[in-house]
């Protein structure tokens, strides 16, 4: 299989793929179903010529900050998806109160005897909440700084541009310079 990737100014994506049919077809039915975070709205297929000269699959990366600023946001979908599945097993915690209210009957007698146990377990359930807590700190944490560090990147990245086309004007004009000098050069030495 052959064919290249590449991320279009529309927020889209195309890829051209060539191989056997059986090949572009299985990799059709992975790219409608990509693993998390990626999302894939919907999948537009065409026939294509086939193209010789294309013999690998590749990725056509894009200008850098793009690119950067496109893992970026797979980074905090990711981070996102973390934090949801972690809210989503608090929830399933809580959901045993419930059952293990049920079992209490059944155990009555057994009360005494881990009554002892009682101050034990709350100290776990205070060291739970502590986690969570801490937990949920350091995800606000996390998102703070994620937006620090893309204004930065950002600003880093708009200077980087500004300088490099201040530069790429001065260089014009001192080869412009040089090449005037050279052909002045020329002249004075026939």
């Amino acid at each position: 299989m052959a064919g290249y990737v590449k991320n279009l100014p529309d927020g889209s994506v195309e890829v051209y793929v060539q191989g056997e049919k059986d090949v572009v077809e299985d990799f059709i039915e992975r790219v409608r179903a990509p693993p998390p975070p990626t999302v894939v709205k919907d999948v537009l297929v065409k026939k294509a010529a086939p193209k010789p000269g294309l013999d690998v699959f590749r990725i056509e990366y894009g200008p850098f900050g793009e690119e950067l600023q496109e893992g970026f946001g797979a980074m905090q979908a990711v981070f996102m998806e973390y934090w949801r599945e972690f809210k989503d097993f608090r929830g399933e915690f809580r959901g045993f109160r419930g059952e293990f209210k049920d079992f209490r009957e059944g155990f009555e007698g057994f009360r005494q005897e881990f009554k002892g146990f009682r101050s034990e377990f709350r100290d776990y359930r205070q060291e739970f909440r502590e986690f969570a807590r801490r937990t949920d700190e350091s995800f606000r944490l996390l998102f703070e700084k994620y937006g620090e560090i893309s204004e930065k990147l950002t600003v880093i990245l708009e200077t980087l541009v500004k300088e490099s086309r201040e530069t790429r004007e001065q260089l014009t004009k001192a080869v412009d310079k040089l090449t005037e000098a050279v052909e002045a050069l020329k002249k004075t030495s026939r």
